[in-house]
């Protein structure tokens, strides 16, 4: 982590771990690039990183996951550190669908084996050369999305390496968010800042326990002060990588020479979109299964945003207001839920 930190304060650009360019170290590729070691990636090792690196030069670049598997000694490189690979990126010049590689590990795996069994078969009766294996398809598995892409990488690496799962939200949070982080300044009024949780510690004063909670927009890191009443109240919403609100005051602090931030409130995404939204408006264009609308808002309800919905079909137009007993928490499940029942096109959260 650190010499990565250190490449990024230098402006080094650093690519990814790849099984057929990576050493185990992380090396040179010109004066401005560094290519990421695969022995950095958390589950593999050196012997199982000399192996793959055995194989790719006896037998050139890996062609998939399947040539992959049947090359390497699965005795050195087992499915812990296929796994790791895949999670870290380093089979993305192959094949950049993370989510079915690693839902296909198995299978590739059980193919190298039986090839290995008919291999040393024919070898035993001395019928000559083998036929060609036919490899398997891959298993057809729903695709990630980037939060999950993101979490699985850190899963590997230890941070976050292509993105910043800030960024799957930040267009939406420019609504009520008005600077970013490497933005912020002290005012007199409350300041509402956003983030990704990537930090906690905890600290005793003569108040109680207070809490540091460093938050991160992929522009910059602040530490938010948490005092033990808030944070008494208020636990649940502090989780790791998930995304934080924070309504606090920003002040200048003389001792460390930068921003101080106290929190005053602390927010879910879920409950700060309604706090800032005026509703959420769900256009049917059609469909009438009130049902199964029903089935997906109750497990949300009640909570704080109003519901509207724009019915439209090819003889009319109408917008409807749902009922108090119908207001919903906007949460990313929730949304996640209508999309998939309505396209994303037609779920919008509505602000001012």
């Amino acid at each position: 982590k650190i010499f990565y930190e250190d490449t990024i304060a230098n402006k080094v650009k650093v690519l990814g771990p790849d099984v057929n360019a990576s050493q185990y170290r992380f090396e040179p590729v010109d004066r401005e690039t560094i290519r990421y070691g695969l022995g950095a990636v958390k589950g593999t090792g050196e012997q199982a990183v000399n192996e793959i690196l055995r194989a790719r030069e006896a037998g050139g670049p890996y062609k998939d996951l399947f040539d992959f598997c049947q090359r390497c000694d699965k005795r050195m490189v087992n499915r812990r550190t296929i796994e790791a690979l895949i999670r870290a990126g380093a089979f993305d010049s192959i094949d950049s669908d993370r989510h079915k590689l690693l839902a296909s590990v198995g299978i590739a795996m059980e193919f190298a084996e039986q090839a290995e069994r008919n291999a040393m078969q024919s070898s035993l009766f001395d019928i000559g050369d083998v036929a060609d294996e036919h490899a398997p398809e891959y298993v057809n598995v729903r695709p990630w999305d980037e939060k999950t892409r993101l979490m699985e990488e850190k899963t590997a690496l230890g941070f976050f390496f292509s993105g910043h799962p800030y960024n799957t939200c930040k267009k939406e949070m420019s609504r009520f968010i008005r600077r970013p982080l490497c933005r912020l300044e002290p005012a007199k009024e409350m300041t509402a800042i956003a983030g990704i949780v990537v930090g906690i510690r905890t600290q005793m004063t003569r108040r109680g326990k207070m809490l540091f909670v460093q938050i991160d927009d992929g522009t910059a890191m602040v530490e938010v002060s948490v005092f033990n009443e808030l944070f008494e109240a208020e636990r649940s919403k502090i989780v790791t990588d998930e995304v934080l609100v924070v309504e606090g005051k920003v002040s200048y602090d003389d001792f460390s020479g930068g921003n101080r931030v106290v929190a005053d409130k602390l927010m879910t995404l879920g409950e700060a979109r309604a706090r800032f939204s005026k509703f959420l408006m769900l256009k049917m264009n059609g469909n009438s299964d009130a049902h199964k609308l029903k089935s997906l808002l109750t497990p949300f309800a009640p909570g704080p945003a109003a519901v509207r919905i724009r019915y439209r079909n090819s003889e009319a137009e109408c917008e409807m207001i749902l009922g108090e007993a119908v207001r919903v928490r906007l949460d990313d499940a929730l949304l996640e839920a209508l999309n998939g029942w309505l396209q994303p096109e037609n779920v919008e959260v509505v602000y001012p």
